[in-house]
């Protein structure tokens, strides 16, 4: 059955009491905010809605809250903001390992601080955590497979911060610490990922939901998911039985889009191996 593609999203939204939102490829596009999904969330939460952002960002989510004022993102859009930085935050506490080595930029190092870790070399580590790569702009994840070798050779286990592959940076499409958690995967390494679309991160988005809602308890059933990547935002909305609004102009844009229209035969092909539909779909949300 095909997947029904809407104009303008608000009759869908009213049916729900609580949106997960993702944040890169929805509210904005990695450089600014886009203006008719911070118009079509703040409506939404007018009318009674609460709103999460849930981010695979592996900044706390403190710091990204800050990075989205910059970005032009309105406070009105959302009640909550969950990033893969605070499931890293709880991962690296429940490890009990205290010497990190870490890869990502100096930035995401905020994720460590109050923790009572060290930050060490190469070969002092006893828990490897990526945020990102050390330079995406400029590296690939293959570059990174004999230090990853070597690590999977000790058996270190490997927290990846943002189980994202890619991400769009304006027009550039570039990789994320998903790309090196996989290669550590077939290397037969040990990985607990930090984000969608895994369950820790949404109970972390739910429990925000529930604060948001002033106590009261979120039925599943009136939780839809708004995201653009098959991999993460539809597999993590399956994984908790919600239902989910694909943004088909996001990640997957290059496949789904032609000349700014959304095209049903790539939609269809995009989804065709996903085990979940969404229940519509959108170019953009608005």
């Amino acid at each position: 059955m095909a997947v029904p593609v809407l104009n303008e999203a608000g009759a869908l939204l009213a049916r729900y009491d609580v949106l997960i939102s993702d944040v890169w490829g929805v509210v904005h596009d990695g450089l600014w905010a886009l203006p008719p999904a911070c118009a079509a969330l703040t409506r939404y939460r007018e009318q009674g809605g609460a709103v999460v952002l849930l981010s695979n960002a592996p900044s706390p989510s403190e710091q990204v809250a800050e990075l989205l004022d910059k970005k032009r993102v309105p406070r009105s859009a959302w009640d909550r903001l969950i990033t893969s930085g605070d499931v890293t935050r709880s991962l690296i506490a429940e490890s009990h390992h205290r010497k990190i080595f870490h890869i990502g930029w100096q930035s995401d190092r905020t994720v460590f601080d109050r923790a009572d870790v060290e930050l060490v070399s190469e070969d002092e580590a006893d828990l490897v955590v990526a945020t990102e790569l050390n330079d995406y702009r400029t590296e690939t994840p293959e570059q990174y497979r004999p230090l990853l070798e070597r690590f999977a050779a000790r058996g270190l286990p490997f927290i990846c911060g943002n189980p994202d592959l890619v991400v769009h940076v304006g027009h550039d499409l570039l990789p994320c610490a998903g790309s090196l958690a996989l290669i550590y995967e077939e290397l037969g390494g040990n990985v607990a990922y930090a984000g969608k679309p895994y369950r820790p991160a949404y109970d972390l988005a739910l429990e925000a939901a529930r604060s948001a809602r002033g106590g009261h308890p979120v039925d599943p059933a009136k939780v839809l998911v708004i995201g653009d990547a098959v991999r993460t935002d539809l597999a993590g909305a399956r994984l908790m039985g919600f239902d989910s609004l694909f943004i088909a102009g996001g990640i997957h844009r290059d496949e789904t889009m032609r000349d700014g229209v959304l095209d049903p035969a790539g939609l269809q092909a995009v989804l065709a191996g996903s085990p979940v539909k969404p229940v519509a779909a959108m170019a953009a949300l608005g």
